[in-house]
């Protein structure tokens, strides 16, 4: 997502990793991030089993047989500590991650 290649160094600067998750193929995320120019952070994916990852934050529709485009801030302990789900075509708010990010100092 442009908005998060252009903030990662705001990212870094509260010590969190910026990651992306798609249920997509690897061949997919390849050429998606591609699309965009490129991405310097870890774009992962939850092919196979297909959406488990999605399935274990909640965010898999087994109707659609998708997942959400959803943010998550995760703290070192491991906790959640923010969720955004937001439809697909919009970006996230990366001031409001940011936000969030600062609560955890």
């Amino acid at each position: 997502m442009p908005g998060l290649e252009k903030n990662l160094g705001r990212f870094k600067g509260l010590d969190a990793q910026v990651v992306g998750i798609s249920i997509d193929s690897t061949h997919t995320n390849r050429a998606w991030a591609e699309s965009l120019g490129g991405i310097s952070y870890p774009l992962l994916c939850d092919f196979w089993p297909h959406g488990n990852v999605a399935r274990q934050f909640g965010v898999f529709d087994e109707k659609a047989g998708r997942s959400e485009r959803a943010v998550f801030v995760i703290d070192k302990q491991g906790v959640v500590r923010y969720i955004d789900v937001h439809d697909i075509g919009e970006e996230p708010d990366e001031t409001q991650i940011l936000e969030e990010l600062e609560k955890l100092k």
